[in-house]
């Protein structure tokens, strides 16, 4: 069996995670790992070089961030590649998607957008619970962990060196939903976000400080900390990158109450996030191998196609 030759562009924690995925996935090897940055890595290419290798790569697996990387290079390499992403700003999904879908069609490509956790499948276990429960109420909660979406936008702001932003649940409003008690929550009463940040020298904390809590998509809506830190301190007491979260569905069906639940706990962010958007990248191969074109997420691919298993199997082994 031929294997799927993959591709990564940026090797940060999410491209440093999927290289890791991909060794765990009999039936994929990987080809070359592109970069703004030059690597010591014997896959290195040049970024600015990598429609070359169009014709070497079956999926190319894109592990920059949603704040500025993705909506600029998805478009750009759904045009000339298979391709799949984690863009995880979830307000401008849709948007995204039609330009995504705009580069990837005509040119004969399958594009994968938005695949990874949340969204990814956390967004299947809500359509999911939703669907069986139609009467009820449906909540999310995220953390305590590390964002790395959040991280990255933190990172982008100027004057902050280096950063890591924890999410952070509210115990009591997720025993409430346990409870059955369905209450209303508004996005502030879910969760709170914690900022731990670096400052460059000379940088203008309390600017910096008013920048990110008002930040919209990320900050603005919760209760926000900001907390000014060494780089010493971050590296210290906040290298590892863990994550989790639950999908709640509490509904009724008939004259009894049901509760729907769906957990991860996470002991690396990045690398579980690599592992679904290695599935994703098998399932992004074999739809195109069947002349398949344009964007998709993850609530328009069957489920058997993340798996190296054939149907047969699946039926046997899994049903």
């Amino acid at each position: 069996m031929d294997k799927i030759r993959i591709g990564i562009a940026g090797y940060g924690n999410l491209g440093k995670g999927t290289e890791k995925a991909i060794a765990q996935n009999e039936d994929m090897t990987l080809k070359a790992i592109f970069s703004r940055r030059k690597l010591t890595h014997s896959l290195y290419q040049p970024i600015d070089e990598i429609s070359k290798w169009q014709n070497q790569i079956d999926v190319l697996i894109l592990c920059g961030g949603s704040a500025t990387d993705l909506p600029e290079q998805g478009p750009q390499l759904a045009s000339q590649f298979n391709v799949v992403d984690s863009f995880d700003t979830h307000a401008r999904i849709p948007e995204y998607y039609e330009q995504v879908n705009a580069a990837a069609a005509p040119a004969g490509k399958i594009a994968v957008i938005s695949t990874g956790w949340d969204p990814g499948l956390f967004s299947i276990a809500r359509v999911l619970s939703e669907s069986v429960l139609t009467q009820g109420k449906s909540y999310t909660f995220w953390g305590r962990g590390v964002s790395q979406g959040h991280s990255d936008a933190l990172r982008r702001v100027k004057g902050v060196k280096d950063a890591r932003q924890y999410t952070v649940p509210s115990e009591a409003a997720l025993q409430s939903v346990r409870n059955g008690e369905n209450p209303e929550l508004s996005t502030r009463e879910k969760h709170t976000r914690e900022c731990f940040v670096v400052l460059e020298d000379g940088a203008d904390a309390t600017r910096v400080e008013q920048e990110i809590v008002n930040m919209p998509h990320y900050f603005s809506d919760y209760d926000t900390k900001v907390l000014f830190i060494t780089q010493q301190e971050l590296d210290r007491d906040h290298a590892d990158l863990p994550h989790g979260g639950f999908v709640l569905r509490s509904g009724q069906t008939g004259d009894n109450k049901q509760l729907i639940e769906f957990s991860l706990q996470l002991g690396s962010n990045p690398e579980f996030t690599s592992s679904v958007l290695a599935a994703y990248a098998r399932a992004a191969h074999r739809l195109n191998q069947k002349g398949e074109s344009g964007a998709r997420t993850v609530f328009d691919i069957p489920i058997g196609l993340l798996s190296p298993k054939s149907a047969e199997e699946l039926r046997r082994d899994s049903l």
